[in-house]
């Protein structure tokens, strides 16, 4: 886990050194000097030189008390999580990510300190992904905190990875387990409840820790495209897992115009998910297909994938694409075929 700051620092009003204060203050903790960096922050907009490559650019928006609850959320790690997210649309299309752009919409509660520490979060992820901060825009909120990055990458051209590839009988796989980020949200309401009818009791986490590290400080598998490059595969379809497995399935399905089946007894899930499911007397497969923010890749491979992948921890086969028009099902330990639905995040819900 990343630490924070120590709580007992003085804290700067905003209002003290004002927006360009601030910008000053940000340009100094987050400047780098990468090659692909002609004009950085300092400018109207930023220069980069990316040759002769296609630019890949995605972005992203995290809102205080929609994406983010800061009762139980650290801000460094708010920071690095807002990257790394962004880099994880990035990898999904099979993009190098050069260069990132960071618009902060902040509350007057919040202190000048507290803007540091989540972009010193940020500067993490961003040394992490061999990224740089280049550009962005602050201002002012009434309604809480609101963080948008904008992230930009390079892929050869005619490289790029995208939903629609996929053909019927191809394999349907997923990297890393599921299910983890929501299994550890659920932990944290949990404990926010108690806080509340409690405040002077201080919950034990530590046997949590994966599962908050997954919710609160993900990863972006920006290494699984050596591993398949290593082993001479390439996706035909690819996106990240972030609104959850069965969503991400229907774009993946509508995208390539074909149903698929999925396996249940073929999710990948870490043991600490079934864990806290059978304390919450919640359903494991439920939290692996509809729980989202899992931040890994969802792919389909040829068939001759499978003897190169078979053993190879990172990679599960949880089924196959079917003919066109079929619908997306989930095969159930008992052999019933029920339809998937997307159950998983949605914005406006």
């Amino acid at each position: 886990m990343i630490e924070d700051k120590n709580a007992d620092n003085q804290y700067t009003p905003l209002e003290n050194i004002g927006e360009f204060g601030l910008i000053e203050r940000i340009a100094k903790a987050t400047a780098r000097g990468l090659d692909t960096t002609v004009k950085g922050i300092g400018d109207d907009a930023a220069v980069i030189d990316h040759s002769d490559l296609q630019t890949v650019v995605t972005t992203d928006c995290l809102v205080e008390n929609v994406h983010f609850d800061f009762t139980y959320t650290p801000l460094k790690h708010l920071g690095y999580k807002s990257i790394a997210v962004n880099i994880s649309d990035l990898a999904a299309m099979g993009a190098k990510p050069t260069s990132v752009l960071v618009s902060i919409a902040a509350s007057n509660r919040m202190s000048v300190e507290a803007l540091e520490e989540i972009y010193s979060g940020m500067q993490l992820a961003c040394e992490r992904y061999n990224v740089e901060i280049v550009g962005g825009d602050t201002t002012s909120s009434l309604s809480g905190l609101m963080i948008s990055i904008t992230a930009l990458g390079t892929v050869e051209k005619d490289k790029a990875i995208y939903r629609e590839g996929a053909q019927p009988h191809e394999l349907i796989v997923v990297t890393g387990d599921l299910g983890a980020a929501y299994a550890g949200l659920q932990v944290l309401e949990r404990e926010k409840a108690v806080f509340k009818d409690n405040p002077h009791l201080q919950p034990d986490l530590s046997e949590y820790e994966y599962l908050l590290q997954r919710l609160l400080k993900p990863e972006a598998r920006v290494d699984i495209l050596p591993m398949l490059e290593d082993l001479e595969l390439r996706p035909t379809a690819m996106l990240d897992i972030s609104d959850g497995l069965s969503s991400e399935l229907l774009h993946l399905c509508k995208a390539s115009g074909l149903g698929c089946k999925i396996f249940e007894d073929k999710l990948p899930v870490d043991p600490a998910v079934f864990k806290v499911c059978e304390e919450m007397q919640l359903n494991a497969t439920t939290a692996a297909i509809n729980g989202g923010e899992d931040y890994e890749l969802l792919m389909t491979l040829p068939l001759y994938a499978h003897e190169k992948i078979k053993g190879n921890p990172h990679f599960t086969v949880i089924g196959h694409m079917t003919q066109e028009n079929d619908p997306p099902l989930l095969v159930t330990n008992t052999g019933e075929m029920l339809p998937l639905k997307a159950q998983g995040w949605n914005s406006f819900q």
